[in-house]
């Protein structure tokens, strides 16, 4: 057996893939936080925003835990590292290129999927699948609001709307100029309303929808425990919550345009989920030297 892996990503959020179908490759031990981030480093690593192991959730020490009476219709387990090395619950482009490699290594039929399957996530289980126009959509669960923030980014405040997608995000919508925002730190917040960080979006409403469209924005983000992405699936289908809960206090339904540095994904959101839609893709194969794993 070798060590593996894929590079892919979902509108340019990448990840690393290892493929680890019976969970005996890149157990907990192996795969420890010190490995993800040497993996993720992009000048001495591979490069990546994260890891996703592919398993089956029954080689996966806390899936019965966070799964709980779901576990027995999740066959397969997005076992997803930060770029820090820290576990994460949910990412809306990584469960995408999830499926799509769960696909093209033959473990699923892409057929069979077009009425999704579950996967199960440390966010819960997730419905994903797989468009007749090879793209992927995945229902996210419900936008969860919990109260009002701030970001500060080189001095200046942001007002947000906080929202859990599974993962906790604070959206700010701005008029601001989104390019001139120093993203390279994380900006700040209120560590009591985010005791486990937050994922920050940086949100300019379009003021003509897309085509087909009830609201068109355009996001950047920084993701805890990674830093600036080219795109994040949580972050918008909180930003689609956001923006159609702008002055409203009507149950929010509607489809949002979400243009992201990596391209462009497409939220429906209704009273009870959010239903992302995006591309996946698989950059490259190859197989880690012993000399690399040793270094």
């Amino acid at each position: 057996m070798s060590d593996r892996f894929l590079l892919g990503h979902g509108t340019e959020n990448d990840f690393v893939v290892l493929p680890d179908p019976d969970g005996d490759r890149w157990p907990e031990h192996r795969l420890d936080a010190a490995l993800v981030r040497r993996l993720c480093e992009r000048r001495s690593g591979l490069g990546g925003d994260g890891v996703l192991r592919v398993v089956r959730s029954r080689h996966v020490p806390d899936a019965p835990a966070v799964l709980g009476d779901d576990l027995a219709r999740c066959e397969w387990f997005m076992d997803h590292r930060n770029a820090d090395g820290s576990h994460a619950e949910m990412c809306g482009n990584g469960v995408r290129l999830f499926l799509h490699v769960l696909v093209s290594e033959g473990l699923l039929d892409r057929a069979a999927c077009a009425d999704g399957v579950v996967v199960g996530t440390r966010g819960g289980p997730r419905r994903v699948g797989a468009g007749a126009d090879g793209t992927y959509w995945v229902d996210m669960g419900p936008a969860r609001p919990f109260g009002h923030g701030e970001a500060t980014v080189s001095g200046q405040a942001f007002g947000g709307q906080a929202v859990s997608m599974g993962n906790p995000h604070l959206v700010c919508l701005t008029d601001a100029d989104l390019d001139s925002l120093d993203l390279t730190r994380q900006p700040g917040f209120d560590a009591g309303l985010f005791p486990e960080g937050v994922n920050v979006e940086f949100v300019r409403v379009l003021a003509r929808p897309a085509e087909g469209a009830d609201a068109h924005v355009r996001l950047r983000v920084h993701e805890r425990g990674v830093g600036e992405t080219r795109s994040c699936g949580t972050g918008a289908c909180a930003t689609a919550y956001a923006a159609l809960a702008a002055g409203s206090d009507a149950p929010q339904r509607g489809t949002v345009v979400v243009d992201v540095p990596g391209g462009r994904l497409t939220v429906d959101v209704s009273p009870g989920t959010t239903v992302l839609h995006g591309p996946a893709v698989v950059v490259a194969a190859g197989e880690l030297t012993p000399e690399w794993l040793a270094a």
